[in-house]
């Protein structure tokens, strides 16, 4: 099993690409294979297995456990880098899970949803606590929702055309992903009348999360159950696996929030964006600098490849 590391330089970084390669390779004793992948802002070093056989997987397993302690403390230490480091084979995905809110778009439409009954600042406060995994994901929801009754449909349009932007990189992820046959899933603990649109816009194939009740034309106060939540995310992705036939490793998920912990860690790749302390700590890798794009340095596709 040959390890590949992943650097990406992001604006604002103090040291320049080469200078962290090497740095990264005398720390860890190894020289590498260094294949770019953006010219001065990723690349590849590829540490080649010394595994003779089958039988020395474990000594690789070690090794990448080892390499990880190595790294982590020195690597997540500069700022502007974000970093990803895993077994090079199988690193393109066959298939991606997505957060919406603040991962493919750049907010919560929940708490926009909010100012327009004035509302914000008290049902962002309940969000960002939810997305920390200090309250309980279905009951913060259903007390956010429920100060929203009355809210026209009129004022969901218009928070979706003048509130909702696609993150950077969004777009050029899924289709790239999708160019080279993978499918892509978008689920969120937010509302279908904005997963439509914002999966159409994207390239989504597949778009899951809750419904909005409505009471003639204005909103109720109440969503359809169950709720889709953590435990929906997870049964997603358990079902597009057994469905298009594939093994954990061809798995990406990606989200920022609590609720996104237990796909992130059932994906061959699971990426905290953007990402709250506890869904830093349960993921793989995690982006805290750049966009969406590092997704695919991460998985080994160089500019040249990138849809836009």
């Amino acid at each position: 099993m040959d390890i590949a590391l992943t650097l990406v330089v992001n604006p604002g970084c103090s040291f320049s690409l080469e200078k962290i390669a090497k740095h990264a390779c005398a720390l860890i004793g190894h020289a590498a294979d260094i294949q770019a992948l953006s010219e001065g802002r990723a690349a590849d070093l590829i540490f080649k297995s010394v595994a003779k056989d089958a039988t020395d997987s474990a000594t690789d397993s070690a090794k990448l456990a080892s390499f990880t302690r190595t790294l982590s403390p020195h690597l997540n230490s500069i700022s502007g880098l974000d970093w990803c480091l895993g077994p090079e084979k199988y690193r393109k995905k066959r298939l991606i899970l997505a957060d919406m809110d603040s991962t493919m778009i750049t907010v919560e439409c929940i708490d926009e949803l909010a100012d327009f009954v004035g509302l914000k600042d008290k049902v962002a406060a309940i969000t960002e606590a939810a997305m920390r995994g200090e309250l309980d994901f279905e009951g913060a929801l259903t007390e956010r929702v429920a100060l929203l009754k009355g809210l026209s449909r009129d004022a969901l349009e218009r928070c979706y055309s003048e509130r909702i932007s696609l993150m950077a990189g969004a777009r050029t992820l899924v289709q790239t992903m999708k160019k080279h046959g993978a499918q892509a899933v978008l689920v969120s603990g937010g509302f279908t009348y904005f997963t439509e649109r914002v999966a159409a816009a994207i390239g989504f194939d597949v778009h899951r999360a809750n419904v909005l009740e409505f009471d003639g034309d204005a909103l109720s106060g109440t969503v359809q159950h169950p709720i889709c939540g953590a435990q929906t995310k997870l049964d997603t992705l358990l079902e597009f696996k057994d469905k298009l036939g594939l093994k954990v490793h061809d798995i990406l998920a990606v989200g920022d929030g609590a609720n996104d912990i237990p796909m992130i860690e059932a994906a061959g790749l699971g990426v905290a964006y953007h990402a709250k302390p506890k869904t830093q700590a349960a993921a793989a890798a995690s982006v805290r600098y750049g966009d969406l794009t590092s997704l695919l340095y991460f998985q080994g596709y160089r500019d040249q490849d990138f849809v836009i």
